[in-house]
C-alpha cells in the first residue's frame, strides 16, 4: 500500500498498551502525538482488548500518565461484548468470570450479573485479574453439565508489563478448552466488530480509517477484517521474526507509533 493511504486518515484507533505506552510508562511521542491528531482536525479512540478495567478506570489511568481523555475515546472489548450480548441474548443472567470492573460495565448496561450456576444464562470470561479456582471451577461445571452460551472479551494470550507478560483471558479459555472440551465465542480483536463500531460511531469510511497497535495476531489482524488500513508498530510484543514468519502482513510496519505524525498535515 502506498504511503498517501497513510495521508489519507481521518480516524485513528489507537491499540494502548505496547503502542501508547508500556505498563506504567508514557512513550515520549504519545502526547505530542494526540494533539497534532487534533489540531489537525482528525480524530482519535483507543481501542483495547483488555476486560479487566472499565472507560473510568482508563480514564482515571491515562489521566495519571498525563492524557486527558473522555469516555467517547473508547471503544473496548467490554463495551463490544456488551453490544453482541444485547444483541444475541438481550436480558439474559450472566456469569461473569471477569473483574469488578467488567461486571459493573455489563451491569451499567441492563444485564443481571450472578455466581448461581443453576440460574446462570449465559457465561462471560475476560481478563480477570482477581480470578481464583472457585471461578474456573463454576465455568468448567457449567459447561460440563449444560449447554450455555459461552463468550469471551478478547483471545490474548498475555499481557504485557513492564517485567514481560502475565496470562491474559486467552491463556484462561485453553485451561476450560482442556478441560471441558468448550471453546467460547469471542468478542474483540482480530474479530472487526470493534473497528466497526468505532467507523460506524465517527461516521468514517475503513479507507481513513487506521488501527494502530503492536501485535499482529489481534489489532493487525482487526483491521485487515474491517477493510481499515492496519498499522503494525515494533514498540511492543511483535519482533522482526513474528513479522516475517507471520502469514497477516499490516499494510504499514512502524518503528514506533511517533512516526504517524509524517502523514498528519
Amino acid at each position: 500500500m502506498e504511503n498517501h493511504a497513510l495521508q489519507n486518515i481521518d480516524l485513528y484507533l489507537f491499540d494502548m498498551d505496547g503502542t501508547l505506552y508500556l505498563g506504567n510508562r508514557l512513550f515520549d511521542f504519545t502526547e505530542n502525538l494526540l494533539a497534532k491528531i487534533k489540531s489537525a482536525g482528525k480524530r482519535y479512540m483507543f481501542m483495547t482488548n483488555n476486560s479487566s478495567k472499565s472507560v473510568e478506570d482508563y480514564i482515571k489511568k491515562l489521566a495519571t500518565l498525563g492524557i486527558c481523555a473522555t469516555r467517547d475515546e473508547f471503544i473496548t472489548s467490554s463495551q463490544a461484548t456488551a453490544y453482541y450480548l444485547k444483541k444475541y441474548h438481550s436480558g439474559k443472567t450472566l456469569y461473569v468470570c471477569g473483574t469488578k470492573s467488567l461486571k459493573k460495565e455489563l451491569e451499567n448496561e441492563g444485564f443481571t450479573i450472578t455466581e448461581d450456576t443453576e440460574k446462570t444464562e449465559v457465561i462471560v470470561m475476560g481478563f480477570d485479574t482477581e480470578l481464583n479456582f472457585a471461578k474456573l471451577h463454576d465455568v468448567s461445571y457449567m459447561l460440563c453439565t449444560r449447554e450455555l452460551p459461552y463468550i469471551a472479551t478478547n483471545p490474548d494470550y498475555v499481557c504485557p508489563t513492564e517485567f514481560g507478560s502475565v496470562p491474559d483471558c486467552g491463556s484462561v479459555c485453553d485451561m476450560i478448552f482442556n478441560a471441558t472440551g468448550k471453546r467460547p465465542v469471542v468478542i474483540g480483536k482480530p474479530e472487526p466488530l470493534m473497528p466497526i463500531l468505532a467507523m460506524e460511531k465517527v461516521g468514517v469510511a475503513p479507507q481513513n480509517t487506521a488501527v494502530i497497535g503492536d501485535r499482529i495476531y489481534t489489532d493487525v489482524k482487526s483491521g485487515l477484517a474491517a477493510g481499515a488500513v492496519a498499522v503494525l508498530v515494533m514498540s511492543g510484543e511483535t519482533t522482526k521474526e513474528i513479522l516475517e514468519k507471520s502469514p497477516d502482513k499490516p499494510d504499514f510496519v512502524l518503528e514506533s507509533a511517533a512516526e504517524l505524525g509524517e502523514y498528519i498535515k
